[in-house]
């Protein structure tokens, strides 16, 4: 008997002695699969259960039969990790969970209806969801080594579209091309000294001693999502922060110490090193944003107003205004044309938006305009957090029609490449399934799987 055959045999005699379906009520636990040397629990289970129900995921079947299977799935990929050596970063790891426990805790108005809901303290949550979130990651990261080498040419894509049926083409909803020029109002000296000042004094607080930097992060810090983690932003490469943030935390070196007052494009920060690794740095900071005065911005809503009338003269066009004027960086040199960012967009990376993919002010005065027209002045918070002024045009729009290549290419292709990694991705778990012990509890056996040859008759 092999040493795999040896530990799946007393997983499955455990499972046999300890936790049969005919066993007391005072059993704890039950092991329900049995997946390479690999157990799934009946908590485990319910555990995911209660996450979905809490997100609001809808169940696509019976949970006690679709679940088991998902987690089975999972860990064939996770033992292909393990082949392919592939890991994922904490830091990555920390940001999603702490995303997942403020939208939980949003979702049922309070940490105390969290922790009473899913029997758990917060601290036990963030544990469980850690290892919950780095499956997933490195889940994804394997499935992206599996599909990765996917290229789809223009005449798969036609030869697809031809071959749907009319009524089986995807409807697609109204999409609009829209270019922005923003406007920032000028912000008072003495707003900055304010701001300037009480980040100076958060710095003598934690110099005395007085009160832990993680502590006023938590209390006052404008970056709402570090704030909630202490101001810890994670391990990150010099890259993935703005230069001038990126060269004072790099220049630290004393845990103990305090940075310089800092101005970046999102305010002023100061900042408190916690590890160096490399060329990766943990740091915790604290942002402050001037408070900008009503009559600030009513100065530059005027601005903008003979703006849109020098434009409505044709003194100049949209496009040279946004190259020149606009100060957006993310679409000045782009001619103020915007592009959309919404990684879980069919449009993502292109210059058209569904109405829901655009920002909430931004999709309201474009709901009302025909294509060409300008809007009037209007406030919005910024990419980096800060309110600005902005008029908007519609370049294009296109109304809700039914696809066809000649307008939704990219929706097409994107469809196409999905079904594509759907049938690469179904034939690898078929393959490794044929390959890999697995014993399924005779109460978790009744079930209509996704993929067949789960039940074996193992010895």
């Amino acid at each position: 008997m092999t040493v795999l055959k040896k530990t799946v045999f007393f997983i499955s005699l455990f499972c046999t002695i300890l936790f049969s379906a005919n066993a007391q009520d005072n059993v704890i636990d039950q092991i329900v699969w049995v997946v390479g040397d690999e157990a799934i629990l009946k908590s485990d289970v319910e555990a995911v259960r209660l996450q979905m129900q809490l997100e609001k995921e809808h169940f696509d079947g019976d949970p006690y039969c679709l679940i088991p299977e998902q987690l089975a799935v999972q860990k064939l990929f996770l033992h292909q990790a393990k082949v392919d050596s592939i890991d994922v970063e904490n830091s990555t790891v920390s940001r999603t969970v702490d995303r997942r426990i403020s939208n939980a805790i949003a979702s049922l108005g309070s940490q105390e209806k969290l922790e009473e809901y899913l029997g758990k303290t917060i601290s036990q949550l963030r544990e469980e969801w850690r290892e919950q979130v780095r499956d997933n990651e490195i889940v994804n990261k394997v499935q992206q080594n599996i599909v990765g080498h996917i290229k789809l040419t223009p005449s798969e894509i036609r030869n697809y579209y031809t071959d749907l049926p009319q009524d089986s083409l995807p409807f697609i909803p109204t999409t609009v091309e829209v270019e922005i020029i923003t406007m920032n109002p000028k912000v008072p000296q003495a707003e900055i000294d304010a701001v300037k000042n009480k980040l100076r004094d958060f710095t003598d607080r934690v110099n005395r001693k007085e009160t832990d930097f993680s502590t006023l992060a938590l209390l006052y810090s404008e970056d709402t999502e570090s704030a909630k983690r202490g101001g810890e932003l994670g391990f990150m490469g010099r890259a993935q922060l703005v230069p001038e943030f990126a060269n004072a935390a790099f220049s630290l070196n004393d845990p103990s110490k305090v940075s310089n007052v800092i101005e970046s494009e999102y305010g002023y920060h100061i900042i408190q090193l916690i590890e160096k690794r490399g060329d990766r740095v943990n740091v915790r900071h604290i942002l402050l944003k001037p408070t900008i005065p009503a009559e600030e911005l009513a100065k530059t809503s005027a601005r903008m107003d003979s703006l849109v009338i020098d434009l409505n003269a044709k003194k100049f066009t949209f496009e040279e205004a946004a190259s020149y004027i606009s100060a957006d960086k993310d679409t000045r040199n782009n001619k103020g044309l915007m592009v959309n960012k919404n990684e879980y967009s069919n449009y993502s990376g292109t210059s058209r938006f569904r109405m829901e993919d655009l920002p909430q002010e931004v999709a309201k005065s474009v709901d009302k305009l025909q294509v060409g027209e300008l809007s009037k002045p209007f406030t919005m918070i910024g990419s980096n957090g800060k309110q600005t002024v902005a008029i908007v045009k519609v370049r294009q729009r296109v109304n809700s029609h039914k696809a066809n290549l000649s307008d939704d290419y990219q929706v097409m292709k994107s469809i196409v490449e999905g079904k594509k990694r759907e049938e690469v991705l179904k034939k690898w778990v078929q393959d490794k399934i044929k390959t890999t012990y697995v014993r399924i509890d005779d109460d978790w056996k009744n079930c209509d799987f996704q993929h067949s040859g789960w039940i074996k008759n193992n010895k």
